[in-house]
Parts: C-alpha cells; structure tokens; sequence
C-alpha cells in the first residue's frame, strides 16, 4: 500500500478578484477635435430654413418668405414680394404668396388685381393653382358672380380632360400634408364651392342640384349639411333627414 502523502492539496479554481479593486475600467479613447464629425455652416443654414419653411437662398422671393415667415412682417413683405416679381424672381410663387398676404391684410381687391395683372408672367403649370388663389379672393371679396365664373370654368376644363395638366391625379397638400387627389376628388369640392356660391345667391334649387352631383362623387358630411340648409330652406327638411340620416 502506498502512503498516504500529507502534503497534497487538492487541486481547486480561484476567483479573480472584482474589477473595481484593481481600478476603474478605462475609459473610451477620445477623438480628437480634428476627427469630430462637424455640421458645416452649410448644413446649418440648411437646418434654418427646414425648421422656419423658407426657401435658401438671398434672391428677392427668399428675402420676401424670410420677412413674412420668420420676421411676421406681412406690410413689409407685401412690398419685397412686389419687388420679387419686378425683378422675375419665382414670379408664380410670389405672386401667389403675395395675394395670400392681402387677403389676411383684408386687401382682397388688390390681390385679384394684382394676379390678373400680372399671371401671363407664370408658367402655364401655375395657372390653375393661381385659379385657386382667385376662387378663394372672390369668395372674401363678395364677388359672387366672379366666383362662379371661374368655378364652371373649372368644371369645363374637367369634362375637356385638361384639368391637372392631362393627369388622372395631382398633388395637394391637406392639413400640411402632401395627399394625391384624384379629379373626381377635385370635381366633388368644385361642386360643392359652386353649390355653397349658389346657395349666397339665395339660388337654392340650382345649389340642391350641385350638392347632389358632389356626393355622388364623394361622401361628405360638410356637403350634407349644407344640402339639409338647401332643403330647409324650400321646406323640405324632412325628405332630406330620410335619405341622408342627418
């Protein structure tokens, strides 16, 4: 038999001692400032004009959207807008622009005159958003007759297949978001804004005739109530509670 050796010790694991004994664990290597990403003042200035929606740039036109936008100048920006289309700058927008500036200002009149005046300057592309701007003046002018002259000419350029440029779709913004509209979609609320005109005229029959033509083409509750005040006003509120559940 063998002896029994005493001075064996079993084998065993230790475990190593926790990290923060033998010191902080090193921190991330710095970068030096030469290496840094930068934002160029490029970039920043591009930044500017994302967060305040004015175009880049220091043309008449720009110089014009940074006094309405960021300044609140409308008086102000009224005259640089003139001096953007004098000058041919982004004579379409600015137009336009300027015309919605006048008519907060309540110088609904000088906006129809001013966009008449001057929109043979504008592509051929602008001419029918430049319809809209008037179609909206007319309405704060009073001028109703105006108003429902450019509204069938709408229409009209809808049944010749010329309205949107010879497209089945556009693009418009609603709510501050860009949506595809088609022209049913468009033809429906032209019906309705000629029907809502008819309807000052105290015209209500014809007005009847274009609400109906409008949600055939589109479901609106807006159009509905107003197709109910048409009936109420020739008494026949209780036919329309029948057919559109008002």
């Amino acid at each position: 038999m063998w002896a029994r050796d005493m001075s064996f010790q079993p084998a065993g694991f230790s475990t190593p001692p926790p990290t923060w004994k033998s010191g902080r664990a090193n921190p991330p290597p710095m970068v030096p400032m030469s290496e840094r990403k930068r934002i160029s003042p490029a970039a920043r200035c591009d930044l500017f004009h994302v967060a305040h929606k004015v175009p880049a740039g220091d043309s008449p036109y720009v110089r014009a959207k940074q006094v309405q936008l960021i300044d609140k100048n409308p008086s102000k920006a009224i005259s640089l807008f003139w001096a953007a289309i004098n000058a041919g700058d982004r004579v379409d927008s600015a137009l336009k622009d300027m015309a919605v500036v006048m008519k907060q200002l309540d110088r609904a009149e000088e906006a129809i005159e001013a966009i008449r005046s001057f929109r043979h300057l504008c592509p051929f592309e602008s001419q029918e958003s430049l319809n809209n701007v008037l179609v909206e003046l007319y309405k704060r002018a009073g001028r109703i007759e105006d108003e429902i002259e450019m509204l069938q000419s709408k229409l009209k350029r809808m049944d010749e297949g010329i309205a949107f440029n010879g497209k089945r779709t556009k693009t418009a913004r609603a709510q501050g978001k860009k949506v595809q509209i088609t022209v049913e979609q468009e033809r429906s609320r032209v019906l309705g804004n000629l029907a809502w005109a008819y309807m000052q005229q105290g015209n209500y029959t014809t007005a009847e005739e274009h609400y109906k033509n409008a949600l055939a083409l589109e479901p609106d509750k807006n159009k509905q109530c107003n197709l109910a005040v048409c009936l109420m006003h020739m008494n026949r509120i209780q036919k329309q509670d029948i057919c559109f559940k008002l």
